[in-house]
């Protein structure tokens, strides 16, 4: 039996409501956004966003690795205390030492006495005097080194005067306050010119973007006043400035402080297998271990978001200078 039914008639899309506004013909879209992020110069503008978070990023770590480092000086130094015996004419030195040494432990809050031999107390002058010479007839003073009890309060300021009244012009102590205010300076010092370097390359960041942003402006001068002429306002213009230049800005600070943070790594893990050569013990003893601590690495972040914050704010503020 023959299909008598009529043929099927093709699908059609719905035609389109009346008041729908018709497509913009293909010459005269914009595919390309305000602020292009894939130029040259916007290339560039990562890339020395990137150095600049690198260096600041670096600085910040060495401060932080110079305070962690003099942290654990200043613990180690205040844990001891050192009294000098001094040779005089008709004095017998070995029984002075052990006299001092007799006082020192009787004293509370003393934990450990240990007494420098001749040899080793002469030793301490081969940096000074150098090394191979006879300083038997030298009146080398001979010194005690105390360690304090960790759950004790020394006093000692009755130490000393024990020594005093004991040995009169002989025996002297030294609480190494002296060397520890120098090397809280110190520290406080570098510390100081870290943050102020970190400061300055963030300034240079800022102003790399002023430049970056009107010269960008001025590229995109006759957009700027279509999307004037078309009804847009200086705060959607500000706004979309401020995107394209924050995720420069966020890119170059992630490559920065990414770079920073690998350096830091290689720098320990080089410290680590060098530690074991003739020159270790001299690394170890000047910069400790030469680990960036947890804080250290939140603060090499830190600095890749504020880098990348200063890049936005910059820009959106020129924006809004330029158009007024």
């Amino acid at each position: 039996m023959a299909d008598t039914r009529a043929p099927s008639r093709p699908a059609t899309a719905p035609p389109p409501p009346e008041d729908a506004e018709p497509p913009l013909p293909p010459t005269l879209r914009r595919n390309a956004p305000l602020v292009p992020t894939d130029s040259a110069a916007s290339r560039a503008l990562a890339a020395v966003i990137a150095i600049l978070t690198f260096l600041a990023a670096l600085c910040a770590g060495a401060a932080e690795i110079v305070a962690s480092s003099a942290g654990q000086w200043q613990g180690a130094v205040a844990q001891e205390v050192t009294v000098q015996v001094r040779p005089g004419p008709g004095r017998n030195i070995d029984a002075d030492v052990s006299r001092a040494e007799g006082i020192a432990k009787a004293a509370p809050g003393i934990a450990e006495a240990r007494v420098f031999t001749k040899a080793e107390s002469e030793r301490l002058l081969e940096p000074w005097l150098g090394s191979g010479l006879d300083l038997s007839d030298l009146p080398v003073p001979r010194l005690i080194t105390l360690k304090l009890a960790s759950d004790a309060t020394p006093d000692l300021k009755a130490l000393r005067a024990n020594l005093t009244e004991a040995l009169p012009g002989v025996a002297s102590l030294d609480d190494h306050a002296l060397w520890l205010q120098r090397l809280s300076t110190m520290a406080n010092t570098f510390v100081g010119i870290g943050v102020g370097i970190v400061a300055l390359v963030l300034a240079a960041t800022g102003l790399a973007v002023v430049f970056a942003t009107r010269g960008a402006m001025a590229g995109n001068k006759e957009v700027v006043e279509v999307l004037h002429f078309v009804g847009a306002n200086d705060d959607y213009i500000a706004r979309a400035f401020q995107s394209r230049f924050f995720r420069l800005g966020l890119r170059g600070g992630a490559i920065g402080a990414g770079a920073a943070l690998l350096a830091f790594a290689l720098a320990g893990v080089l410290a680590r297998v060098s530690r074991s050569g003739p020159a270790g013990d001299e690394i170890e003893a000047l910069f400790g271990t030469f680990q960036v601590s947890w804080r250290g690495y939140v603060i090499i972040v830190v600095i890749g978001v504020i880098a990348s914050l200063v890049t936005g704010v910059v820009s959106r503020i020129t924006v809004r200078r330029f158009l007024d």
